[in-house]
C-alpha cells in the first residue's frame, strides 16, 4: 500500500502505518448519519479520516444485501475507511479480507464502544473487551487478515462497562499487543451511554500506558475542545461524533486551530442555509431526489438549532419533499442571522441519562471465558 497523506501541519500528523491523517481527526461512525454524502460534506470542509457507518462482520461475510450496500464510497475520498463489528474472530477475520481485496478499503477499525442493548445483551461492543482473551483473539485475527493488504487496523473502545468495570487499559495494552495502529478511547463506560460528561483523565492515563497512539473522544462540540483535551491528555489526536451533527464546518475549523491558525468566523444563518444546500444536493445524488430529501428531514433541527426561524418555516424544512420546496423554505430565512451564541459549547445529539447495561447472563463471573455460542451474538444488521 501506498503512503496516503490528508492534510495540516503544527499538531503533529497521525500515523496508522503507511496511513498518514494529517490533520489527526477522524469522523466517528455514527448510524444514520456517516454515510457517503455527510462524509464527503465533512471533507470538504478539511482534512482528516472519515468513517464509514459500523457495518457487522458477519453481513459482509455472508453477503447480506443491507450491509454490502453501506459499502458505497464517494470519489472523492482519498481513503476508504470501514469501522467493522464483530464478536467472532473468523467472522472479523474473512470480513476483513473481503473489505481490503474486494472493496478497496484502506483502514478498518473495530467496534468495542458501542453501547446499546441489542449489541451488549450478546456479549459485543462496549462490554466484550471484558472477556481479555477473545479480544485479544479478535484483534489478532484482524491485524493478521490485514497484513497482506498493508493496512491498519484500528481499535475503538469506552472506560468499560461501568466504574466498578472498567476495562479500557487492559484493552489498550492487549491491542498494543495485537498489533493495532492505534486505539480511540470515548471517555464515558456503556453505563453512562452519552449522559454526563466524558472524562478526558482516562484517555491521558490510556496514553501513558501503552506505545501506540491514543486517539480521544467525547464532549468535542468546539475545535477549541479538541486543543484542550490534546493538551490534557497528550492524545495523538481526536475522534468527533456528535459535535458534528448539523455542524460539518466544525473540521474547517480543527483544520485551522491544528495549523497554529484561528478558528475561523462561526457561519451566518445565510451561510448554513448553503450548507444544508450542499448536504441535500450528496444526498440526493447518492440516493435520489425521493430518498435523499427524506433522509435530510433528520438534519434540519441540528442545523437550525438556536436560529430564530418561525415555526411553519422549521415544521415545513422537517417534512421538505422536493429541491424546489426546499429553496422556498431557505429563502425565507434571515441570511445574516449570527449563529446564536447559546449553541456555542453546546451538547449536540442525544445525551439520555445513565442506565444499567443488559449483559450475558453470567457475563462479569469470568474475565477471561467468554460463551461458546459466538454465533449468536455475531447480529447481523448493519448501521449500529
Amino acid at each position: 500500500m501506498t503512503d496516503t497523506t490528508l492534510r495540516s501541519p503544527a499538531v503533529p500528523a497521525l500515523r496508522l502505518g503507511g496511513l498518514t491523517v494529517d490533520p489527526p481527526v477522524v469522523l466517528a461512525p455514527m448510524a444514520g448519519v456517516t454515510n457517503a454524502a455527510f462524509r464527503r460534506l465533512c471533507a470538504e470542509q478539511g482534512g482528516g479520516l472519515y468513517v464509514c457507518e459500523m457495518i457487522t462482520s458477519r453481513g459482509i461475510v455472508e453477503r447480506d444485501e443491507k450491509s454490502l450496500g453501506m459499502l458505497v464510497f464517494a470519489d472523492a475520498e482519498p481513503v476508504r475507511s470501514v469501522q467493522l463489528y464483530g464478536v467472532d474472530p473468523h467472522y472479523v477475520a474473512e470480513a476483513v479480507k473481503i473489505l481490503a481485496g474486494d472493496y478497496g478499503v484502506a483502514h478498518v477499525d473495530l467496534n468495542f464502544g458501542c453501547p446499546v442493548p441489542k449489541v451488549t445483551r450478546k456479549g459485543g461492543g462496549a462490554v466484550l473487551p471484558y472477556k481479555r482473551t477473545l479480544l485479544g483473539e479478535i484483534l489478532r485475527a484482524a491485524v493478521g487478515a490485514a497484513g497482506p493488504y498493508g493496512i491498519p487496523v484500528t481499535m475503538k473502545t469506552r472506560k468499560g462497562i461501568d466504574d466498578d468495570h472498567l476495562t479500557y487499559l487492559d484493552a489498550g495494552r492487549i491491542a498494543e499487543d495485537s498489533g493495532c495502529a492505534a486505539i480511540s478511547l470515548h471517555g464515558r463506560t456503556a453505563a453512562q451511554h452519552y449522559s454526563g460528561s466524558a472524562d478526558w483523565a482516562s484517555i491521558g492515563a490510556l496514553k501513558q500506558h501503552v506505545g501506540i497512539p491514543v486517539l480521544g473522544n467525547g464532549d468535542i462540540w468546539e475545535a477549541s475542545d479538541a486543543l484542550r483535551m490534546m493538551a490534557q491528555t497528550d492524545a495523538d489526536g481526536v475522534v468527533v461524533g456528535r459535535g458534528c451533527l448539523g455542524r460539518p464546518w466544525l473540521f474547517r475549523d480543527l483544520a485551522a486551530v491544528f495549523a497554529g491558525e484561528p478558528a475561523p468566523p462561526l457561519p451566518t444563518l445565510g451561510e448554513v442555509a448553503g450548507m444544508i444546500r450542499r448536504h441535500a444536493e450528496l444526498l440526493a445524488d447518492l440516493m435520489g431526489e425521493d430518498r435523499g430529501l427524506r433522509d435530510m428531514r433528520k438534519h434540519m433541527a441540528w442545523y437550525l438549532k438556536g436560529f430564530v426561524v418561525g415555526g411553519q418555516v422549521r415544521a415545513s424544512l422537517g417534512m421538505v419533499e422536493s429541491f424546489a420546496q426546499l429553496d422556498d423554505l431557505l429563502a425565507e430565512l434571515e441570511p445574516d442571522q449570527p449563529f446564536p451564541e447559546s449553541e456555542i459549547g453546546a451538547a449536540r445529539g442525544r445525551q439520555g441519562s445513565p442506565r444499567k447495561v443488559v449483559m450475558p447472563e453470567g457475563w462479569l463471573d469470568d474475565v477471561e471465558n467468554a460463551s461458546d455460542d459466538l454465533a449468536a451474538a455475531e447480529i447481523g444488521v448493519s448501521g449500529g
